[in-house]
């Protein structure tokens, strides 16, 4: 048979069968031992495997396991998961099996779609208050949910969880009154234990809390506005332990928010200074400040007479090198826009004026610096007039600035229009130089009625009545001249 290959048993080297030319001895095998032909199953006696490996030894194991007592067959299929003992598992019967498929059935249904990575399915919604008007995003979260970092608060903004009316926000944007902030769940953490509620600690004498309450000139449940002595900083720096801001809590009243400072004045500029008592008023007042829709007026007594009784000063400011920022100067090339209105109340003859100011910027020293550009230092303002800024006699060598009259709107309607009374040094220079103080509050540009009266159309009527016939004459002539 060519082409395949011989059995082990078919090899040359056994010296029997057919190929080696010699007759096998009777009654004994090929190969010389007892029952070596005959096999069983594609293998010998010896257990050797006795033919050619694949189909033919395949299909010998099936003859044999087809073959049973009285030639039926006795092959049976395994039954999966049986036990290698050969033990026979017991049937599940179908009413067996309907309920584990059942809940199967029921898991994959109410299962929830797979959430993406850093993203949450469940949300919160929060309407914006009024109190939060205008304040940023991350702010908010610190005021309401302070559990929730500035870094977790970032994460959900770059993953467009963090929405506000629908739209994408960011940690800096500003909310206002009515917007609906979404807001995923945040990782649950384990309950803290209660604390008792901090009180805040004034730390201040009864007198220093006397002292502060007789400043009130004004007081509603958004604002309070005070009538700062000169000599009293703002805020604290270097050196400087009594200030304004160290004395708000004893402006708290029956509040439970501390007042906030919306806008300052320098140490020695006595008069009206605003503060907000909430957190909304604060926010409202800032902006009224920074939009320039709130109104400021300075009374001031200068040296010398200005040469326009009413005009504007326009001079660029900046930080004069050298001096730590605590001196301006006027730099055209660098400064920042600064504007500043006065008026000429009262003059007393050519050695000093008294003079309103109102700044339309907000520059540090802009009034001082202004004043003194122009030749007409503020009396006891030695640090931008010199020696040139003091009056001889009984004339304090106190500065003569003093915020006479703010004026803004209200969180709740209306206006805040409060005026400080001079301190006693200012007061008293006046009435040496002789000024009556009755002149002193003009009326700003909005608050001057220009209604036209009846002598006003008179005088309409005339200049209108000269100008016609100037205008005919002129025409006689050119008719004469042709």
């Amino acid at each position: 048979m060519k082409g395949r290959p011989p059995g082990k048993s078919d090899g040359p080297s056994s010296g029997t069968g057919p190929r080696s030319g010699k007759p096998a001895s009777p009654g004994k095998p090929a190969g010389g031992k007892p029952g070596a032909g005959k096999s069983f199953g594609g293998k010998s006696a010896a257990g050797k495997p006795s033919g050619p490996p694949g189909r033919a030894r395949g299909g010998a194991k099936a003859a044999t396991a087809r073959k049973g007592d009285g030639g039926k067959s006795s092959y049976k299929p395994p039954i999966r998961g049986a036990a290698k003992s050969g033990a026979k598992p017991a049937a599940k019967t179908k009413s067996a099996m309907q309920p584990a498929v059942q809940a199967a059935i029921e898991k994959i249904v109410s299962a929830k779609p797979a959430a993406a990575k850093g993203v949450s399915l469940d949300v919160r919604q929060y309407r914006v208050q009024p109190d939060d008007d205008g304040i940023r995003l991350d702010r908010w979260f610190q005021r309401h949910l302070p559990d929730v970092g500035f870094n977790i608060v970032s994460r959900w903004s770059r993953t467009g969880q963090l929405r506000i009316d629908g739209a994408r926000a960011a940690p800096g944007d500003r909310v206002s009154d009515g917007q609906t902030i979404r807001v995923p769940p945040a990782e649950a953490k384990a309950p803290a234990a209660e604390r008792p509620k901090r009180e805040r600690i004034i730390d201040l004498t009864d007198d220093e809390i006397a002292f502060a309450q007789e400043m009130v000139i004004h007081r509603d449940a958004q604002a309070i506005v005070i009538n700062k002595p000169p000599g009293l900083a703002t805020q604290g720096g270097t050196k400087t332990d009594e200030h304004v801001d160290r004395l708000l809590d004893g402006l708290m009243f029956n509040s439970e928010q501390r007042p906030k400072l919306v806008h300052r004045l320098d140490k020695d500029t006595s008069g009206a200074l605003l503060l907000a008592r909430t957190s909304r008023a604060a926010a409202h007042f800032a902006k009224a400040f920074s939009s320039r829709t709130a109104r400021k007026v300075y009374w001031a007594l200068v040296i010398g007479v200005p040469s326009i009784s009413d005009g504007m000063i326009e001079l660029p400011l900046a930080k004069q090198p050298g001096t730590g920022g605590e001196k301006m100067h006027v730099d055209e090339a660098d400064g920042m826009p600064a504007r500043t209105r006065y008026r000429v109340i009262e003059r007393a003859g050519n050695r000093a004026a008294w003079v309103e100011l109102q700044p339309h910027t907000g520059r540090t020293h802009q009034l001082r610096v202004h004043m003194a550009a122009i030749g007409h230092p503020i009396v006891g303002d030695g640090k931008y007039g010199g020696k040139d800024s003091f009056l001889s006699g009984s004339i304090s060598r106190k500065m003569h600035l003093h915020a006479r009259r703010i004026r803004v709107d209200h969180p709740d309607g209306g206006r805040v229009d409060v005026m400080a009374e001079l301190p006693t040094h200012f007061a008293a220079s006046l009435s040496e130089m002789g000024f009556d103080l009755a002149l002193g509050d003009l009326l700003l540009d909005d608050e001057i009625d220009r209604t036209p009266t009846r002598e006003d159309e008179k005088k309409f009527a005339r200049q209108h009545a000269k100008q016609v016939r100037k205008d005919r004459k002129g025409e006689r002539r050119s008719r004469g001249g042709q």
